[in-house]
């Protein structure tokens, strides 16, 4: 059961951005301050990535884990309440995702996924700024780790 009335709920719900978010802004600024440039939401490309670095034919989807069902994280476990609800839209987010990153990777795009956990504190998100420039800048890192993502 729900502690907020449908309303309340909906109220909340509709108050979660989909852009511009605390991290896409992290990374955002990270890539600037390495010298990168690169466009944001660009709706040419399929899922409109987050960050395109077009230098680099690079695309970067930044994923809160609940939202596209992050393996192995526990905030991307489902509710209990209206599960069925959940399951599928966020199965439906899931192979959405997929096809899109099957539709950049076909055109030869390189595409990395950063999840919200993984820069979630500073450790974490230090190491996962030094693996980004690399899967941006290192071909051989990119063939060799293109099913990790």
């Amino acid at each position: 059961m729900d502690i907020y009335p449908e309303i309340k709920r909906s109220e909340i719900m509709s108050k979660i951005s989909g852009k511009n978010t605390k991290p896409e802004m992290d990374i955002r600024k990270f890539l600037f301050s390495k010298g990168f440039r690169y466009r944001i939401d660009d709706n040419r490309y399929p899922g409109r990535p987050d960050i395109v670095l077009p230098k680099f034919k690079t695309s970067i989807f930044i994923h809160g884990c609940f939202w596209h069902a992050h393996p192995g994280c526990k905030a991307a476990t489902l509710p209990t309440t209206r599960s069925a609800f959940w399951e599928k839209k966020i199965n439906n987010n899931k192979l959405r995702d997929e096809r899109n990153i099957e539709e950049l990777r076909k055109n030869g795009w390189n595409v990395i996924t950063i999840w919200q956990c993984e820069i979630k504190n500073m450790a974490s998100r230090k190491n996962r700024l030094e693996k980004l420039l690399l899967e941006i800048t290192d071909k051989s890192f990119n063939s060799e780790n293109s099913n990790d993502h």
